[in-house]
């Protein structure tokens, strides 16, 4: 099988249930994002020597499959599987379980002091670059409201996640 169609030479590209968009529309814009998110917690994950966290994060690798598919299909009776409030509340818990196990800070934390946390934190960047496009796709189109309560836990997941695996904090000082 070849990986190239061709279909794609002029611009559009052909969703989950056959439609075909453009290419640089708010839809593929945000199910891409999705990808790119995805794929940076693919290269994170790879940092992380925490076998927890590594099954933390392919658990939301495979649950982002189900957030693109659902951004990738305009007929709602061919979505495979929709995002619920399950999906929501299993982040919830990631998070507070995470921010318990962290000392607690009241400044900002320059992020990065090692490679797991460092490409984390890039991760949890690209994911709210996500939420954005899809709050503005879902100003022109319906879309399920938990995809966007989904990505915008995910951000503060992700953040739990690697500001647990900081190591040497280095802070900003606002002062200087």
């Amino acid at each position: 099988m070849k990986i190239y169609t061709k279909t794609g030479d002029k611009g559009q590209t052909g969703l989950y249930d056959g439609t075909r968009i453009d290419k640089d529309s708010l839809r593929v814009e945000s199910y891409g994002t999705i990808d790119e998110l995805d794929s940076s917690l693919g290269f994170a994950r790879n940092f992380i020597e925490d076998s927890e966290v590594v099954n933390i994060i392919y658990k939301i690798q495979r649950d982002l499959f189900d957030v693109s598919a659902e951004l990738a299909t305009l007929d709602k009776k061919k979505i495979p599987k929709e995002i619920s409030e399950e999906n929501v509340t299993y982040l919830e818990n990631i998070i507070d379980q995470y921010i318990e196990k962290t000392p607690k800070i009241d400044k900002f934390i320059i992020p990065g002091s090692n490679k797991s946390c460092a490409a984390l934190h890039v991760s949890r960047t690209i994911c709210r670059r996500a939420e954005r496009r899809i709050l503005s796709l879902s100003r022109s189109e319906a879309i399920n409201p938990l995809l966007i309560k989904y990505v915008n836990r995910l951000s503060d997941c992700i953040y739990s996640i690697a500001r647990f695996l900081e190591t040497d904090l280095r802070y900003v000082n606002f002062d200087k």
